[in-house]
C-alpha cells in the first residue's frame, strides 16, 4: 500500500482554508481511501493509518511512503530508518514502512495520481460545514468511486480488492485508540490548554497537575486515579474556550481560603512585627494579594531588619499601603550606611 499527503484548499464554513489530504492506495486493486486534517503530524498519521486499516479490513505487509520527517528518522530509500514511535506503531499491526528512492516518481505514482482526481472531482464545487462533514463525505465518495470502472486499470477496484483481500494481515481483536498524552497544570481560571484551545475542569482542581489524553474526537482530563472529565476535541487551534456548567461553582460557593498563604506564613515567621501590617494590606492594598505579599517578603529578605521594621511601622501609622513608596522609605533609612557619595566638587 502506498501512503502520501498533499496540500489542498477546501471551502469550509463559508471560507477557503488550507488542509492536508492524506491518502492510501493498495498497489494491486487501486482502492482509494483519503481523509483531511488541519496539520499532519505523527498523531494524525497514526489516526489515518488506523482508519485506513479498518476501511480495508486488514493491513498490508508493506506501507510505501515518501521520505517524510513524519515517519523517517534518518536515511532515504532502502536505508530509511523510521522514527521509533512509528516503528512501534507498525509493529503493533504487523507491517513495515519502506521509503522509495529520492526522485523515483514511478514508485509513488499510484498515490500521487488520486490527488489531482480528488481536487478536480471531489473538492470542486463542494462546501463543507466542518471537519466531520468533510471527512464523512470523503469516506462516502471513496465507496462510490471504488465501485466504478477505471479506464487506467481496466477494472473495478472493489472487484480487484476481493482478490487481494485474503492476503491482508487481519486486524487485532482489539484495535487500540490512537492518543497523545499531555501533562498540564490547571490555570487560575480552571482551564487546561491543549493546542491553544482551553477546556474546563472542576474549579477544585485549580493549581493541580492533571494528565490529558487527546484522541481523535475527545479530550479526556484525569486528576488522580478516579476523577476525570471529557470534552469534545476542537480540531482547529483557534484559542476557543470550552466550558461545562458543572465545572463552575454556584455564585457565592467558590473556594474560600481560610488558611494563610505560604508567603504570609514565611513573612510572619521571618518578621513577626509585620503581621499587623499584612492583615491591613490584605484589606486595603490595591495589588493582588499574592503579588503584594511576595513583594513585601522580598523586601524583608533583601533589606536590613531594623530599616524594614522601622519603615513598616511608619507606613502602618499613616495608613500607607503603596509598596513602591514603602521600599523608598527603606532605602532612605539605609542610604547613609550602605551608599557612599564622593564629593566631586573641584
Amino acid at each position: 500500500m502506498q501512503h502520501d499527503t498533499s496540500p489542498h484548499q477546501v471551502k469550509m464554513a463559508g471560507r477557503l482554508r488550507p488542509v492536508q489530504t492524506a491518502s492510501a492506495v493498495p498497489c494491486y486493486s487501486h482502492m482509494l481511501f483519503f481523509q483531511f486534517y488541519p496539520t499532519f503530524q505523527r498523531f494524525d498519521c497514526k489516526v489515518f493509518l488506523t482508519e485506513a486499516a479498518q476501511y480495508f479490513g486488514g493491513c498490508y505487509k508493506v506501507v510505501m511512503v515518501d521520505n517524510t520527517h513524519v515517519i523517517v528518522l534518518r536515511g532515504t530509500g532502502k536505508n530509511m530508518v523510521p522514527v521509533p514511535e512509528m516503528a512501534a506503531f507498525a509493529e503493533r499491526y504487523g507491517f513495515e514502512f519502506q521509503a522509495h528512492e529520492v526522485g523515483d516518481a514511478n514508485r509513488s505514482g499510484r498515490v500521487e495520481r488520486p490527488f489531482a482526481f480528488i481536487e478536480n472531482n471531489f473538492l470542486a464545487g463542494r462546501e463543507f460545514a466542518d471537519w466531520n462533514d468533510l471527512n464523512q463525505q470523503a469516506r462516502a465518495w471513496c465507496d462510490q468511486v471504488n465501485g466504478s470502472y477505471k479506464k487506467h486499470i481496466r477494472a473495478v477496484p472493489k472487484e480487484l480488492f476481493a482478490v487481494e483481500r485474503h492476503v491482508l494481515k487481519p486486524l487485532p481483536i482489539w484495535v487500540p485508540e490512537v492518543y497523545r498524552l499531555h501533562h498540564r497544570i490547571v490555570d487560575v481560571e480552571g482551564y487546561v490548554a491543549i493546542n491553544t484551545n482551553r477546556y474546563s475542569v472542576p474549579f477544585q482542581w485549580i493549581g493541580h497537575q492533571v494528565q490529558v489524553r487527546e484522541t481523535k474526537d475527545k479530550i479526556e482530563i484525569q486528576y488522580g486515579s478516579r476523577q476525570s472529565v471529557s470534552h469534545t476535541r476542537i480540531i482547529d487551534p483557534i484559542g476557543q474556550r470550552v466550558t461545562l456548567r458543572e465545572h463552575r461553582p454556584v455564585r457565592g460557593q467558590g473556594i474560600k481560603r481560610s488558611d494563610p498563604r505560604p508567603e504570609e506564613k514565611t513573612l510572619c515567621q521571618l518578621v513577626p512585627e509585620a503581621a499587623e501590617y499584612v492583615q491591613a494590606l490584605k484589606k486595603r492594598g490595591r495589588k493582588p494579594i499574592t503579588l503584594a505579599l511576595r513583594q513585601v517578603l522580598r523586601m524583608a529578605r533583601e533589606y536590613p531588619r531594623d530599616a524594614f521594621v522601622s519603615a513598616l511601622a511608619e507606613a502602618a501609622r499613616y495608613g500607607m499601603y503603596d509598596l513602591v513608596r514603602l521600599e523608598r522609605m527603606i532605602l532612605r533609612r539605609i542610604a547613609n550606611d550602605y551608599f557612599r557619595f564622593e564629593n566631586n566638587d573641584n
